[in-house]
């Protein structure tokens, strides 16, 4: 393999995840030094293949390991964050030509939090613009590709960070989740994807008043689920009640039998593609051979002029009040028709929305997440698809496309995961199947407020009875040795 070998085991770093790399240098088999360096190896290999970094600046982070904390968690680890995510240094266009050249001067304590972990940081990850669409390929980065077939979407917003983890350029890498941006890309990419719950982790610098806040969570995607466990626990909000136990006494603890019911339509009483549908009874399948009590039932739904257009709303409001903020900052040679058209769709929507409805917004998505919580009364996990479709190609939904067919489209791909944002649920995506065609698909599992201990265990079982990580390992070896 063209990447370090370490001291000491048989698996290059490519191979291993964030939790066995620190570990490494823990024992003072490998330095910090070392991972960074083969970090900006697999980048100079991998990144020309599938463009999943905006920006890259391995001297910054050469200089930031002096302070990483000797034996952290993640020590020496280096990751990618999201380009919607602010970290001092570091530029942050949010995946928009229109913000080009900003480099905040502050973090936040999320990442605080993250370099506290030992995690160094050394870019980030694209996105699209302002995290709306459903597909990473922005006027701003170009189209980042799928590692499993390079002429498909990694869907988004997080689909940088997807194509990273799922390469193996990272093992871990910053993600955010408003109706499905990490666990859309983390099933159409064969990566692990988990959503805290609403308030369960440290600030990013969002106001608590802000309209989209109530929606968004930030956390991570990874080739495992030790890594994602750990992640959180490292970022959960200071003071929680019931924090998080280690990753270690989480995969020891078995859920036990669980009360699951499954469902296949959308919130809007919709099919998914066949591929999915033979996925998900496999997953069915699955769960049952592990003792839990599978039942089918009918999903929620949703009306589209309600939560979802309260969705559509918030998203509107929050994108104009955004681009109101930078707007007496702009330089003469920068205007907002430089933002796509969907966004400027957006933004003159978002003008155009009275205070009062944002009240009314927010009200529905409430009134919607009590109706969510008492349908799961019955049961412990909820079990759907994540998404409704296999990994889709290049150019169909890019920027530049009729603005109702990218509408229709996020809310295709939402149709299954903003369910649990709007009720602030912990969610995750497990990358358990693969499709005839060779391209992954994640099965969705949702469990009450609170519940993130519960899921994250579920995940560990499933992940020792159906281990993805082998399939990751070969799709590494691959895109490796792959010219560029």
């Amino acid at each position: 393999m063209p990447f370090l070998l370490s001291n000491d085991m048989d698996l290059p770093l490519i191979d291993i995840d964030a939790t066995a790399q620190a570990e490494l240098v823990r024992r003072g088999s490998l330095t910090a030094g070392d991972l960074l360096d083969a970090a900006i190896a697999r980048y100079q290999a991998l990144n020309p293949i599938l463009n999943a970094v905006a920006s890259f600046d391995p001297e910054k982070a050469s200089q930031r390991l002096h302070r990483t904390l000797s034996g952290s968690v993640f020590e020496g680890v280096p990751t990618l964050l999201k380009d919607l995510l602010a970290y001092p240094g570091l530029p942050a266009s949010f995946g928009s030509r229109l913000l080009a050249g900003y480099v905040p001067a502050a973090g936040s304590p999320y990442t605080d939090a993250i370099d506290a972990a030992g995690l160094v940081v050394i870019g980030k990850s694209t996105t699209s613009e302002f995290g709306l669409l459903g597909t990473t390929e922005s006027m701003a980065t170009g189209q980042t590709r799928n590692p499993w077939d390079l002429s498909r979407s990694t869907g988004g917003s997080s689909g940088g960070a997807a194509a990273a983890v799922a390469s193996g350029m990272f093992p871990v890498a910053h993600a955010s989740d408003g109706g499905g941006s990490i666990r859309g890309p983390a099933s159409l990419c064969g990566v692990f994807g988990f959503k805290p719950g609403r308030g369960k982790t440290r600030s990013t610098g969002m106001p608590d008043d802000a309209p989209l806040s109530a929606l968004l969570s930030d956390h991570c995607l990874s080739r495992t689920v030790r890594d994602s466990a750990t992640w959180l626990r490292v970022t959960e909000k200071e003071g929680i009640t019931n924090p998080l136990a280690d990753a270690a006494e989480l995969a020891a603890d078995l859920p036990g039998s669980l009360r699951i019911g499954w469902f296949e339509r959308d919130c809007f009483g919709h099919l998914p593609d066949p591929d999915v549908r033979i996925a998900l009874r496999a997953t069915v399948k699955l769960c049952e051979s592990l003792s839990h009590r599978l039942m089918p039932i009918d999903g929620p739904r949703l009306d589209r002029a309600e939560p979802g257009g309260a969705i559509l709303d918030l998203m509107a409001a929050t994108t104009a009040h955004l681009t109101g903020m930078v707007a007496p900052n702009l330089t003469p040679t920068q205007s907002e028709q430089s933002l796509e058209p969907y966004t400027r769709w957006l933004v003159k929507r978002g003008r155009g929305i009275a205070p009062f409805r944002i009240g009314e917004a927010m009200e529905t998505m409430a009134t919607f997440g009590h109706d969510f919580k008492k349908l799961l009364e019955g049961f412990d996990v909820l079990l759907s698809p994540t998404i409704p479709f296999t990994a889709f190609p290049l150019g169909e939904f890019a920027p530049g496309t009729d603005n109702e067919i990218l509408r229709l489209h996020f809310e295709r791909s939402a149709a299954f995961t903003a369910l649990a944002s709007m009720a602030g649920f912990p969610a995750m995506s497990v990358p358990l199947q693969v499709s005839e065609g060779g391209l992954p698909i994640g099965s969705h599992f949702v469990v009450r407020e609170g519940d993130e201990a519960l899921l994250l265990r579920l995940a560990f079982q499933l992940e020792a009875a159906a281990p993805w990580l082998p399939r990751l390992r070969e799709l590494s070896r691959r895109l490796a040795w792959r010219k560029s």
